[in-house]
């Protein structure tokens, strides 16, 4: 383990860093900014003119949405160094749509009697990619499905790398042990769609495929998650997707000594006020 890995969970042992939901504009351009430094500077995304002017990443979502935020206190500066983009059923009807909708055939997911909750544009500052960070976000996050009595979580998950060869094995692994069940299975839309049975299952090795997934589709995999059919490629950000679908008592039933023991009551709620 490196020092700035162990100096950050350090500081979240000391309760330095912590999450709760962005309350103003400033905080949100500042959640854009983040998104921009990791999408766009980092992972090689193409941003329009007005991105690159502003080092933004910004759309029409971002306005219905709420955002979960992780927080550092540098030298008695509050800064952002984590986002998580929660999208609701009612903010998805008052814009019109998800933001996966773009990629995948929602039917299954819109027509059930289940409480949905997207989650997406999620990124992390690389120095605080450590475990106490993600597992602050996942706490963030049950809290939240908690409070709202969500009961689905879905949304876009990336694989950093368009080459499909390459994917193959995350991909087919993917596919033959996580499929979703039928009834809420969303499908890649159109000429979007990617078969992701490159393998038979029996070629794939499947500690190592698990092993070099991204942090993040592990972490949903591990609390339950299912995978829709078809992977899609996203050029603006240099990824291949997948839609991925948990029910959000795992989540919560996983974290809920998190809740018992919580100093802060009401990790999620706005500065300055409480559950």
């Amino acid at each position: 383990m490196n020092i700035m890995t162990e100096a950050i969970k350090n500081r979240a042992a000391l309760k330095n860093i912590k999450i709760r939901l962005a309350e103003n504009e400033d905080e949100l351009q500042a959640a854009q900014n983040l998104r921009y430094q990791v999408f766009y500077k980092e992972f090689g995304a193409v941003p329009s003119n007005d991105m690159k002017k502003l080092e933004r990443d910004f759309d029409e979502y971002d306005a219905h949405a709420d955002h979960l935020i992780v927080t550092d206190d540098v030298d008695g500066h509050e800064e952002i160094v984590g986002t998580y983009r929660l999208m609701s059923e009612k903010a998805a009807e008052n814009l019109g749509h998800f933001y996966s909708s773009g990629e995948y055939d929602l039917s299954p997911l819109i027509n059930s009697e289940y409480r949905l909750l997207e989650l997406g544009r999620s990124c992390v500052m690389p120095n605080y990619r450590a475990g106490p960070v993600l597992q602050l976000l996942w706490q963030g996050i049950a809290e939240y499905v908690s409070q709202h009595n969500v009961d689905i979580m879905f949304g876009c998950a990336s694989l950093h790398s368009t080459d499909l060869d390459e994917l193959a094995p995350l991909l087919s692994y993917l596919h033959h042990h996580h499929l979703a069940v039928k009834h809420l299975r969303t499908k890649a839309i159109g000429d979007r769609y990617i078969d992701m049975n490159f393998m038979p299952p029996e070629d794939i090795n499947t500690k190592a495929v698990f092993s070099d997934l991204p942090p993040l589709i592990k972490g949903y995999l591990r609390i339950g998650a299912m995978i829709g059919d078809g992977a899609v490629i996203d050029p603006q950000f240099n990824t291949t997707d997948v839609c991925i679908i948990a029910q959000s008592h795992m989540v919560t039933s996983r974290y809920k000594k998190h809740f018992d023991r919580k100093v802060e009551k009401g990790v999620i709620t706005k500065k300055g006020s409480s559950a």
